[in-house]
């Protein structure tokens, strides 16, 4: 592969371009004896535990951006998948949809930037795919990857667990993600000062998880952001929850953005983030267990389970009380 080389529609035919794209690249960065086998489908030896599968396509515009890139992206958002319900991740499987003169070291870059993700999450990509449509059929590269863990025996999640007193975790500030997308695309003069949270959450959570034993849910908080995940939460548990403002952690460069556009940190979306809830007595516990991780040093208890139907309220710092619905419509598509 040249420097300057870009894809072909060739390189999607299934012939001897394909074959160079998958042995020349793919198999460079993704070196799991399963994938090198380069069969059919993956044969995979599972025990010890309930097994969890999820799956997400990224189609994040633009495809780099500060703090991460559409191939981190594409591992960490279903390595967060899995970890939330509890699983620990062991295998990927990676679907490319690349539109043809897409350079091929821009390709590179982020298939390199995947097995890196995959390093620090420590899964394997097991299986993959790739497709080259002509020009103007889809813009650059799209990433498909599903992924598959095994929930260990002990952990139970689930909305019925919860009840009135139960205390509500972030791992730390949210609306990065959100935020760095908008300000990169719409060249807004802030850019440079925000960066994407996206990483991989399987290992603050399996360090939670082993800890604090009674953790009851839990949710990454990607699109709609913290306000439609707590939303979700209440609906589906048949209960409140009141969140307090002036707890829940965002960096003041992400807040006075927000304030300057109009928009809510708490409907923005993040990519490293997630929300616990865990029983009153096991708070500051968790607290601690998080604050100890790297990605946790700014975790917050931020509010509480009640009894109720389904409402999520905020308690203002000016001492009112907002009703938080689920975000509706979309300010900003493409952002995963």
């Amino acid at each position: 592969m040249r420097k300057n080389d870009v894809v072909l529609l060739a390189h999607g035919d299934g012939g001897a371009l394909t074959h160079e794209l998958i042995t020349g690249l793919f198999l460079r960065y993704f070196p799991g004896r399963t994938l090198q086998s380069l069969t059919d489908a993956a044969a995979l030896e599972l025990s010890g535990g309930r097994v969890a599968v999820s799956t997400d396509s990224f189609v994040v515009s633009p495809l780099f951006f500060p703090g991460g890139d559409i191939g981190k992206l594409s591992v960490c958002g279903t390595v967060n998948d899995l970890a939330v319900v509890g699983a620990k991740p062991l295998y990927l499987t990676a679907s490319f949809l690349i539109e043809e003169g897409l350079p091929l070291a821009e390709l590179e870059r982020v298939v390199a930037s995947m097995a890196a993700a995959c390093a620090e999450a420590g899964v394997e990509i097991v299986a993959g795919d790739t497709k080259v449509v002509g020009r103007g059929n889809l813009d650059r590269l799209f990433i498909n990857t599903t992924g598959v863990g095994l929930i260990p025996d002990g952990v139970e999640l689930g909305y019925a667990r919860l009840a009135p007193g139960d205390q509500i975790l972030v791992n730390g500030p949210i609306g990065e993600h959100g935020m760095t997308i908008l300000a990169l695309r719409e060249g807004f003069g802030f850019a440079g000062q925000v960066a994407s949270d996206c990483a991989p959450l399987n290992g603050i959570i399996g360090e939670l998880l082993a800890a604090v034993p009674g953790v009851k849910l839990m949710r990454d908080l990607t699109r709609g952001g913290l306000a439609t995940a707590a939303k979700e939460i209440a609906l589906a548990a048949g209960c409140d929850i009141i969140l307090k403002e002036d707890a829940i952690p965002v960096r003041p460069e992400v807040k006075g953005a927000a304030e300057l556009l109009g928009l809510d940190p708490l409907y923005l979306a993040n990519e490293g983030k997630f929300m616990a809830v865990v029983p009153a007595a096991d708070g500051e516990k968790a607290l601690g267990v998080l604050r100890r991780h790297p990605l946790g040093q700014e975790a917050a208890l931020i509010g509480e389970v009640c009894s109720g139907r389904g409402n999520v309220y905020l308690k203002t710092a000016f001492g009112g009380t907002k009703f938080l619905d689920m975000l509706a419509g979309t300010p900003l598509p493409r952002i995963c």
